[in-house]
């Protein structure tokens, strides 16, 4: 609910500060004595967007502070959604600069216009006798059936499920795209992979062919250094075995005179025994080292096949070739494999969509079970209200389409005369009409769940003052599970109020101000007996006023 509301530097206002009670709050005052300007206000706390010439002074900025007790909203969901601080009094704040810009606030954290409005759309819904045209929407209408069907959670779940059902739907469109191009590749990505696999990839292969065919392109060189290199290791008189053997005896027989010498003996012996190796391998190298021309053609063959694939792929290394036949295994794999994956996904929606249609049975059928109560309801409202001929036709088909709020098509008919044919609400009801249906379906809502704060603008425009004290009874009567403000002309309205507030114009230092009062109940006598009889009072109007307050 709305505790209080202050306004600065707003249009005709200067300062304003008002304190709310729950219940049933009246508003009264003088055709433009600021009424307007007051809804205008409280407008942009709920999200609308402002311009310069809001403010009062356009060298200072306006200031419009709301208070609300949210505590039995169940807002909290919402806030954590659009990232706001919760707290169950919530201070709303919005700030018009001089430069033109505006500022929006939920509890000292500022948030984007979008957000302020779906915040407010929650606190309070301002109704006027022009804004009628959501009665119309078949969005709405299915609201109010789907309140009194106790439908929320049944709803919740639909919704949750759809959401599933068409990312499933999607997936399964973009899987049948995808296999319809993947056929079209499928041939050609299975031919790169067999000429990949055929080619027995391995990892630094490359490398060991080319060192073994630089090898047998040069192996008649190489067999001669072998040898030149196997005779100086070996020569029996001037080898360089034999050589160190004979400078290893020499400085063996000195070690004996002198470190130095051992040492010189003990390096040249090392120096024998590494020789000694290098002779040996030299030996290996010459066995193993024949002329055959299979081999070089086979290593020829391979090498040339490797650098024709990195070629045709545009990449330098085996490892680049073996990655992109792992990437062609895989789409060749998933394209063979995509009837199956195909047909799960075809399953997985029709599973969701069996669950739906389940679900939207249930809504359905509480739906139609609840029709004949609601007609009933708003029909006696009606009635009450001065339309004793008003009649409603509602249908509900179970159709074939998934809706955002089930499979139903609504049918919403209405005639106000007897006898009269059954028509859209836009084309059978006239605005006055509207009004009333508009008050009798909220009434009907209140009792059900739990509506934000609701401020009904001069909607008893043009009604007798028979049928405004029903209205006025509906009014109050909706006020005990909810807060509710009237803004009316008429006195059998206003003195239904727990609380009754004037709005009024009046000049300080030649400037025109508004200003919003709390009346006390002397000042409500005199306020209401005015509504009746005008600025001139007489006594019949001061005790007709006190009758209506008692």
């Amino acid at each position: 609910m709305l505790t209080s509301l202050s306004i600065k530097n707003y249009a005709l206002i200067d300062k304003l500060h008002v304190e709310f009670n729950d219940g049933f709050s009246i508003i009264t005052g003088e055709t433009g004595a600021g009424k307007s300007i007051l809804l205008g206000g409280l407008s942009l706390i709920l999200g609308k967007r402002a311009d310069l010439s809001s403010l009062k002074n356009t060298e200072e900025k306006c200031v419009i502070e709301a208070v609300f007790n949210i505590s039995n909203y169940k807002l909290q969901s919402l806030f954590k959604a659009e990232d706001f601080d919760y707290e169950a009094q919530t201070i709303i704040r919005r700030e018009i600069l001089p430069s033109g810009k505006s500022r929006a606030f939920v509890n000292d954290s500022p948030v984007n216009l979008n957000s302020l409005q779906l915040l407010g759309e929650r606190l309070i819904d301002i109704h006027s006798q022009h804004e009628t045209l959501q009665l119309t929407s078949n969005e709405f209408q299915f609201q109010v059936i789907d309140a009194l069907a106790n439908n929320d959670e049944a709803l919740q779940t639909y919704k949750q499920t759809l959401k599933v059902y068409k990312k499933l739907k999607k997936e399964l469109k973009e899987l049948l795209d995808f296999q319809a191009d993947a056929i079209k590749e499928h041939d050609y990505n299975s031919f790169l992979l067999n000429e990949l696999v055929e080619a027995n990839l391995v990892d630094g292969e490359l490398e060991s062919l080319e060192e073994e065919n630089e090898t047998l392109n040069n192996i008649e060189g190489i067999k001669e250094r072998l040898s030149e290199a196997y005779q100086l290791l070996n020569e029996e008189q001037i080898g360089i075995l034999s050589a160190l053997t004979s400078l290893k005896n020499t400085f063996q027989k000195l070690s004996s005179y002198s470190l130095k010498y051992e040492d010189l003996f003990n390096r040249v012996h090392s120096s024998l025994i590494d020789m000694d190796d290098v002779f040996r391998e030299v030996d290996v190298l010459q066995d193993n080292l024949e002329i055959d021309p299979n081999r070089l053609e086979v290593v020829d063959s391979k090498l040339r096949a490797l650098h024709n694939l990195m070629q045709k792929h545009v990449v330098t290394s085996i490892s680049e070739l073996i990655e992109i036949k792992n990437q062609l295994e895989e789409k060749v794999a998933f394209t063979e494999n995509l009837d199956e994956s195909i047909q799960k996904k075809q399953l997985e929606i029709e599973n969701k969509e069996a669950e739906l249609n389940t679900i939207s049975k249930d809504i359905h059928n509480k739906r139609t079970k609840i029709i004949p109560q609601l007609k009933e309801q708003l029909e006696a409202l009606l009635a009450s209200l001065g339309m004793p001929n008003a009649r409603f036709k509602i249908d509900i088909v179970y159709g074939d389409d998934f809706f955002v709020n089930g499979k139903d098509d609504l049918s919403f008919l209405f005639s106000a005369n007897k006898g009269g044919h059954f028509n859209e609400l836009k084309k059978a009801a006239s605005g006055g009409e509207l009004s009333r249906i508009m008050l009798a379906i909220k009434s009907v809502l209140s009792k059900y769940i739990q509506l934000p704060t609701i401020m009904f603008d001069e909607i008893d425009t043009g009604v007798s003052g028979e049928i405004s004290n029903k209205m006025g009874d509906i009014m109050l009567q909706m006020s005990k599970t909810m807060q509710v403000f009237s803004i009316t002309h008429l006195p059998q309205i206003a003195a239904k109020g727990h609380s009754h507030f004037k709005v009024f114009k009046e000049d300080i230092n030649n400037v025109t101000q508004t200003n919003l009062i709390k009346l006390n109940h002397d000042e409500r006598v005199v306020e209401i007996a005015q509504m009746l009889g005008g600025l001139e009072m007489s006594s019949s109007a001061i005790a007709h006023a006190k009758e209506l307050l008692n």
